[in-house]
């Protein structure tokens, strides 16, 4: 867990996000200027949503086991700043199973906290409402924001600061792995690097978010996807994600695809910075994300560490 040391105030709450690939904790506070100030943070890769991409999704009692103890573990973690409110919320792949329901009486019956699903609409929104307490995005006025999950890709158009567009596609990583790469122990290769681009266009498509804001506006990008992609330009620069410019090209996205596409899954999960347990999704994922920047006409992502959590937060925290 990440502790800020330089941070004593009062009142925090708790926030855990159970993703489809990772599940988060974020303790925060309101500090004494206003702002939502993170107390404290950790990321489980529990990978909770192994056959999401099917007709009838069910989460496996495997994958709600490595769950549960994920949610306990940071439970704990939370535990010495006694939060005055825990929020416990599920995303794509308990929104989606068949016997999320069961996910969440097991939950409730270990640990006593009742789980939030929230519908796409309310993520969506909850993201972009966490992205306006990035300190560092104050002068922007009209931006996009994409968040690329396990089982749901968020899309967001900020006009002036509010949201104009919001949607929720399932285009998460874990979903179009399982559903267009036959082998991820393999190369990333045909036919998966085709067809997930063709995918990813035709449900932008028909999901109706449209690219009309200004030709000034920026693509934000969060997630474990592009928080991915400059840890391991962090690591190749032999310094710290905090420390490298939160910027990542469209180029830097294209290379690393072709080199890491290359590679087998085995070879892959020795990069430094790419979580090993992330290694046989992260291709689709960068595939993705290539292919919403191409659509967008985006030249990069600026990247942002605020997100779904700290909109629960904010939501949470008296003003």
């Amino acid at each position: 867990m990440v502790k800020n040391p330089n941070v004593t105030v009062a009142v925090p709450v708790a926030v855990i996000d159970i993703g489809s690939n990772s599940i988060k904790l974020l303790v925060a506070a309101r500090g004494s200027d206003g702002p939502v100030t993170a107390l404290a943070h950790r990321t489980i890769d529990a990978r909770i949503s192994a056959g999401i991409s099917r007709a009838a999704p069910q989460l496996s009692a495997e994958g709600m086991a490595r769950g549960l103890a994920a949610i306990e573990s940071l439970l704990a973690d939370a535990a010495p700043f006694t939060p005055v409110r825990t929020i416990l919320v599920a995303t794509s792949a308990v929104r989606d199973a068949l016997n999320g329901a069961d996910f969440i009486s097991r939950v409730h019956a270990a640990t006593g906290h009742t789980i939030r699903i929230l519908t796409g609409n309310e993520e969506a929104n909850l993201i972009g409402r966490g992205l306006t307490c990035d300190p560092a995005l104050t002068t922007l006025r009209d931006f996009y924001v994409f968040d690329l999950g396990g089982g749901s890709l968020e899309c967001l158009a900020f006009r002036d600061r509010h949201i104009a567009q919001a949607v929720s596609l399932q285009l998460g990583c874990v979903r179009l792995t399982e559903k267009f790469v036959a082998d991820p122990a393999a190369p990333f290769a045909e036919p998966a690097a085709s067809e997930i681009p063709r995918h990813t266009r035709a449900v932008v498509a028909a999901s109706g978010f449209s690219f009309s804001l200004p030709s000034h506006a920026v693509a934000l990008g969060t997630g474990g996807t592009v928080t991915t992609v400059r840890a391991i330009l962090a690591a190749r620069a032999g310094t710290k994600l905090e420390l490298t410019a939160p910027v990542v090209t469209l180029a830097q996205l294209r290379n690393l695809l072709a080199e890491l596409g290359s590679l087998s899954l085995a070879d892959r999960q020795q990069i430094p910075g790419l979580p090993a347990t992330r290694a046989d999704v992260f291709p689709a994922a960068l595939a993705t994300v290539i292919t919403v920047a191409e659509l967008g006409g985006f030249s990069a992502y600026h990247h942002s560490l605020f997100n779904l959590r700290y909109g629960l937060a904010t939501e949470a925290l008296p003003a």
